[in-house]
């Protein structure tokens, strides 16, 4: 049995066929080939897969698909297909190894830098601590964090 859904996909109106037992992750996969958000530990500990749901960031996998429905859903495949400041901060700091953690990490930034336009580095470590990366780029995420931060206009202060 499944539901039909509506909302707004990184910029654009989608209607998606749902099962109630689908998670968030599940069906952006099915539906719309979109592999960014990852279901890794299932349990909402691990961050892979976040998405970012009426402008707050969720864990996907513990997301319902239904409860989608009439929302607007960002993910990391959403933009112009120009890289912004976080992107090229990760990159220019090589802050991954895989990669699989990545997307989920990126989205936290955002929000954080949102939230939080000149973070320490206690604050960084403290709003990603909900994120894991098993290959512990942590230290280059921090970096990466700081440089988007301050490419976006933040002044930095010390650790």
């Amino acid at each position: 049995m499944s539901q039909r859904i509506a909302f707004t996909l990184n910029g654009r109106r989608v209607t998606a066929d749902v099962a109630p037992h689908e998670n968030a992750v599940e069906a952006l996969t099915r539906e719309f080939g979109l592999c960014g958000a990852r279901v890794s530990c299932a349990q909402g500990l691990c961050g892979c897969c976040t998405l970012v749901v009426d402008g707050a960031t969720v864990s996907g996998c513990l997301l319902l698909a239904p409860f989608l429905d009439g929302t607007t859903v960002g993910t990391i495949e959403g933009g112009d297909g120009e890289l912004d400041a976080v992107q090229r901060a990760f990159l220019e700091h090589s802050a991954f190894q895989c990669g699989f953690c990545t997307p989920g990490f990126i989205l936290m930034t955002r929000e954080l830098l949102d939230r939080h336009p000149d973070p320490s580095d206690d604050d960084i470590r403290n709003y990603l601590s909900g994120n894991l990366c098993r290959c512990a780029a942590y230290p280059e995420i921090v970096d990466a964090v700081k440089a988007a931060a301050k490419e976006r206009g933040a002044v930095s202060r010390p650790a």
